[in-house]
């Protein structure tokens, strides 16, 4: 789909899911800005408690679309894909506020710029990216935001635009 019609879809979908969560952010091509685009992707902090437990809050609103893969499950959540809109498939993945940094920018992409650029840096500088975390000397690493991400791999801000 073309990037116009992305970014009408991602903005109705921040819109039903961002009370439900601490944070909402849109990533993947839409976030790069690539022309076309063939999936609309989020990285989210669920409000703690929204979580699938009694399928209130978010997990109302993510089980009512077409679930492909992933599940609403309490303490469990990572990923989770979904089509709305007719045909569109949502990617949402979930975060902590520890992690988000980490994820916006993995799920940001492209895969070619983690592969080329981000795991190299990481790796370089001493880090380990493992289980949905930065990992320092044996521990994790909180990474709140993504200017965490360059301070860490130790280079200057790129726009995602540029993460070709």
């Amino acid at each position: 789909m073309k990037i116009e019609i992305a970014d009408a879809i991602a903005e109705k979908l921040h819109y039903v899911l961002s009370p439900h969560c601490l944070c909402c952010a849109v990533v993947g091509s839409v976030r790069r800005r690539k022309a076309e685009v063939k999936d609309i992707e989020f990285v989210l902090i669920p409000n703690p408690y929204q979580t699938g437990i009694f399928e209130d809050g978010l997990a109302k609103i993510v089980n009512q679309w077409a679930k492909v893969k992933g599940e609403m499950e309490y303490g469990k959540i990572k990923y989770t894909q979904r089509v709305v809109d007719g045909g569109t498939k949502l990617d949402l993945f979930f975060a902590t506020p520890d992690n988000f940094g980490y994820i916006f920018m993995l799920r940001t992409g492209s895969s070619e710029w983690n592969q080329r650029v981000m795991l190299p840096r990481l790796k370089g500088n001493g880090y380990k990216a493992h289980e949905g975390s930065i990992w320092w000397k044996g521990s994790i690493l909180p990474v709140p935001e993504e200017s965490d991400m360059f301070r860490i791999m130790g280079m200057d801000f790129v726009s995602p635009e540029n993460r070709i």
